[in-house]
């Protein structure tokens, strides 16, 4: 991800189990929702804010489906393409330029759409959910993991509050919503909610344990307090010698402050990152 592209999530995070390694979890958060959705061979498919297609392509490979990348970050495309193309997945799967709010696509195109961690960057959740009603076929379905306040967050609360700014100021977020917010705009722009629920809440290991600068960790050594100091200096470096482009430090300090943010969100049990709903569009407006 390019340090001054679209400030989105630090890393994708997911449940996890004992014994069970971080990019294990990764893959079965993806192969979950991908389960959920009910994906087949052949099926057309969305990635909402795709990033530079991590996810995409560990769901193609294993659903067997094709699916478009949608991102309006110009860096983040062409890096995806070019893995893409390494990982032979350059014939079935495609990026398109586009912002989520205006997608570029025809009504219902797709036979499924997901988001991971992605929406929550609308500035308007319902105008962003309207478009994703309208692309997606009649009784297909959409899911994302979102990130969203839970209910015991307390908007009187200065801890709180403070919490839920420095992941917005840090991760370039609009307004946090709750997850009630969440599914109120789901059902605004017409989407049945088949289910939802933090998914956190059944997490054994802390969800926030890869963004723990005081935890240590061979295979996640960049989220560490010695890994972000490395981080820190190396991309200082980097531009100052201009390999990195002006700004990056500055990016830098943002989504270190936002993983402070998320970590405290965490163990207050006052934010999630993966609340996660499975919605349908009905098959006729009448339904």
């Amino acid at each position: 991800m390019s340090l001054v592209g679209e400030r989105a999530s630090i890393l994708l995070l997911a449940c996890r189990w004992i014994g069970e390694s971080f990019r294990e979890s990764i893959k079965r958060h993806e192969h979950f929702l991908a389960l959920e959705l009910g994906l087949k061979p052949g099926q057309k498919v969305l990635d909402v804010g795709c990033g530079i297609g991590g996810p995409l392509r560990e769901i193609a490979k294993f659903s067997y489906t094709s699916i478009t990348g949608l991102n309006n970050n110009s860096y983040q495309i062409t890096r995806g393409e070019e893995l893409n193309r390494i990982a032979k997945l350059d014939k079935t799967c495609n990026f398109v330029k586009g912002d989520f709010m205006k997608m570029p696509f025809d009504d219902n195109t797709f036979d499924a759409i997901y988001a991971i961690e992605a929406t929550c960057h609308a500035p308007d959740p319902y105008g962003c959910f309207k478009e994703i009603y309208r692309v997606l076929k009649p009784g297909q379905r959409f899911a994302a993991y979102e990130w969203c306040l839970t209910n015991s967050f307390d908007p009187n609360n200065q801890d709180h509050q403070k919490i839920k700014a420095e992941i917005e100021i840090g991760s370039g977020l609009p307004d946090i919503k709750t997850i009630e917010k969440c599914l109120e705009a789901l059902k605004q722009a017409g989407f049945e909610i088949i289910w939802g629920k933090d998914l956190t809440e059944d997490s054994p290991v802390p969800w926030y344990l890869p963004l723990d600068g005081g935890q240590f960790s061979i295979t996640n050594f960049r989220a560490t307090a010695i890994g972000r100091c490395v981080t820190k200096y190396m991309v200082r470096a980097l531009e100052y010698i201009r390999l990195a482009p002006k700004g990056s430090e500055r990016v830098q300090n943002f989504l270190e402050q936002a993983a402070r943010g998320l970590v405290e969100g965490g163990k207050k049990e006052v934010m999630t990152p993966m609340y996660f709903f499975l919605v349908r569009k009905p098959l006729s407006s009448d339904e």
